[in-house]
């Protein structure tokens, strides 16, 4: 009986307590004193030794009782006191809506990404598909499947990063046409553009870096002929430039297409009257292109006598300082807040 007054008293004083309390540091407090491991509550179960074996199991079940009368009152209190504080808050803390908000400071596409994309569009636009491909390629893509065995002078223009003999940094992004045509299996059409980073051995200066970005397109099917990649080049010559470029085709040689040819166009600054952007010829080289070579074709599982093809290669680099004016291409990989902050101003104004 002694031990069921005490019991009844300590909840009395708890349920007081914790009324009292007037935050959450307080209630915490409260909680520690009469639940802890060293609290109240625990402290009666030390009468436990001193009770017949008959009453221990109903005096246990009274302090439970008495434990879980004041855990529930300290959670409702709990609940009081954020539901308080809340409104508290909501008084005092008051927003005016009215007010402007901050302007926040974001960045602009940087010129090679902007290029890449307008270069995109166009050919999504006549039904090109993307496709990604490995920087890090095998010797037989990079070279041999595209008509420049091991022993050909050729590969010595694309001098490369070797990892081993047979693995290396890529050397142009052409490895994925031959890539998509082997996986194709001699079926067509192929219409791709192969967007990406390439690697070679070269100086930096202000025209030239070991790391650059190109993008190499294919066209494989039936009856495509020469006349098929002109107009195609001369679409994008006037979407890139303006409407009023033109465009020529001179001969030259590349290992994976027959006949080559370099592309050239009208000078967009002087109109072909020549210039120091033109090098006062009026024209300004921008790519190289030509019909897929038989041999490309025939390795890649497709019969050069029922389907032609032709590929054109490009680099944004070069693309993007001829739009932008740009003097060094080094420029694009310094991370010169400075320098692209023009392109900020570019955006802004909604120019291409």
């Amino acid at each position: 009986m002694v031990q069921t007054e005490e019991m009844s008293q300590l909840q009395q004083q708890a349920l007081i307590d914790i009324n009292e309390a007037a935050n959450e540091k307080e209630l915490q407090d409260v909680k520690v004193k009469y639940l802890g491991k060293k609290g109240s509550v625990s402290g009666l179960m030390k009468h436990m030794k001193d009770l017949p074996n008959e009453e221990k199991p109903q005096y246990g079940q009274q302090v439970n009782e008495v434990r879980q009368a004041i855990e529930t009152e300290i959670e409702s209190r709990q609940e009081l006191l954020a539901k308080e504080q809340l409104e508290q808050q909501l008084a005092t803390e008051k927003i005016d809506v009215t007010l402007p908000s901050r302007k926040m400071a974001i960045g602009a596409k940087h010129p090679l990404t902007r290029t890449i994309e307008e270069i995109e569009d166009l050919f999504l636009g006549l039904g090109y598909e993307i496709v990604d491909g490995y920087e890090v390629e095998q010797d037989y893509y990079n070279f041999e499947a595209l008509n420049l065995p091991k022993s050909h002078p050729a590969r010595d223009m694309q001098d490369s990063f070797y990892i081993t003999e047979e693995i290396l940094m890529r050397t142009h992004t052409s490895p994925v046409q031959a890539r998509t045509m082997e996986k194709r299996n001699g079926k067509a059409p192929v219409k791709i553009i192969c967007p990406g980073k390439v690697y070679r051995r070269d100086s930096d200066d202000a025209t030239h870096s070991h790391q650059f970005t190109q993008i190499e397109g294919l066209v494989v099917d039936e009856n495509i002929k020469m006349s098929d990649l002109k107009g195609t080049l001369e679409l994008l010559a006037k979407s890139l430039f303006g409407d009023e470029r033109e465009i020529r085709l001179r001969p030259s040689y590349f290992p994976f297409t027959e006949p080559s040819v370099e592309v050239d166009i009208s000078c967009f600054k002087c109109k072909g009257k020549g210039c120091n952007v033109c090098k006062h010829t009026g024209w300004i080289e921008i790519l190289g292109s030509g019909m897929v070579h038989p041999n490309v074709l025939e390795k890649a599982g497709y019969d050069s006598t029922k389907y032609t093809g032709f590929a054109f290669g490009m680099g944004p680099d070069r693309i993007a300082m001829l739009k932008y004016g740009i003097e060094d291409i080094r420029h694009f990989y310094t991370n010169d807040v400075r320098f692209l902050n023009q392109f900020k101003a570019v955006e802004d104004r909604g120019e291409q």
